[in-house]
């Protein structure tokens, strides 16, 4: 997988995860296989799902789904 900067942690062959560390509240989880992130990793909603982890009264995770790109705030295919 091409390089990144963020630090993800793969779960699974279909499940990636952004550990919560400065200001998220939780952590991010994508699910992808790794082409998949390869592709997501060329735009910044991998940033907007930790931009939402950060978010006041989210609890569980940031969830980032097979379709997800780049949105307006939140990544398109995002969930909280």
């Amino acid at each position: 997988m091409a390089d990144n900067k963020y630090k993800i942690q793969k779960i699974d062959d279909y499940r990636w995860r952004i550990p919560r560390e400065g200001k998220m509240r939780v952590d991010g989880i994508v699910y992808a296989d790794e082409h998949m992130m390869e592709e997501i990793q060329k735009d910044e909603s991998l940033q907007q799902v930790i931009n939402v982890s950060c978010l006041p009264g989210i609890i569980g995770h940031s969830l980032g789904m097979p379709d997800i790109h780049w949105g307006y705030g939140f990544p398109i295919s995002g969930c909280i």
